[in-house]
């Protein structure tokens, strides 16, 4: 039997790097996926994926700053299921650049998606989890989240928000006794497309030293500069850390904060 078994698992931004390790994951383990992003062909692939390995999934187009459409998501979660046990609160995006130099349009959006996101999903799945006997709530953080970093102040300030937010809900959750749990995860150098950005607000120094004859950051090079067990990340294991805190392994975690960066937040 799998470790989630039964249970019903939302993922936003399943469509690529670590959303989709996640929905994989989560649905081999036996979970039933419902997978949501706005790059409609690289989701239903994952929820194809899912399906294709003998698990059960479907793809939902979902703008995660859009109150209507997480109405929607979780209305017809409610008429497919009937009931909701996981929620990976994963899609973000990362703006890289000096403050001085970043449009308010480029600090607001990231806020819209991975905070607003994270608000809007926990504030319309919890109602549905607390009928289905409670559940775990997973809000994908970041290293950023635990410590700033020069380029990346409207990033950090993100994530550094939805690991304060994930705090408060925890507390909501355990006094409303509701068998809700509500964590975060904190990746560090992943293998994953928004490292790209992630790594343009990097020193200059430490940029240019782990640039690739194609001029983009190499994160093998930067991996084996930085981090101290010498090595970067992939998608996988951040979906390891997500199938923990999902499964019922870990029903005595709440509020609490998952690193999995290599030892980098310890620099």
């Amino acid at each position: 039997m799998g470790r989630v078994q039964g249970k019903v698992a939302l993922v936003t931004g399943g469509a690529s790097g670590i959303g989709r390790a996640c929905a994989l994951l989560l649905g081999k383990e036996g979970a039933t996926v419902i997978v949501t992003d706005v790059q409609d062909d690289l989701g239903q692939d994952t929820a194809t994926k899912i399906k294709q390995d003998g698990g059960d999934a479907m793809y939902l187009n979902h703008n995660v700053t859009d109150e209507d459409a997480w109405i929607r998501v979780i209305g017809e979660i409610r008429a497919c299921y009937g009931k909701l046990h996981v929620l990976v609160n994963n899609a973000g995006i990362a703006i890289a650049g000096p403050v001085t130099d970043m449009s308010l349009a480029d600090w607001r959006r990231q806020q819209a998606i991975n905070l607003d996101g994270v608000f809007l999903g926990t504030k319309h799945s919890l109602p549905l989890m607390r009928e289905s006997g409670g559940g775990s709530i997973i809000n994908m953080s970041s290293l950023a989240g635990l410590k700033g970093s020069a380029g990346l102040a409207g990033y950090c300030a993100t994530k550094g928000g939805v690991r304060l937010f994930t705090k408060a809900v925890a507390m909501e959750c355990a006094a409303a006794k509701d068998k809700v749990r509500v964590n975060s995860v904190h990746p560090g150098i992943i293998e994953t497309p928004i490292w790209g950005a992630i790594a343009e607000g990097m020193p200059g120094e430490v940029l240019s030293a782990a640039r690739s004859r194609a001029n983009a950051p190499d994160l093998d090079a930067l991996s084996s500069m930085i981090v101290p067990i010498g090595v970067k990340g992939l998608p996988e294991d951040i979906a390891e850390g997500v199938l923990y805190l999902a499964s019922d392994a870990s029903r005595y975690v709440t509020g609490t904060e998952l690193v999995i960066d290599g030892g980098l937040s310890t620099r």
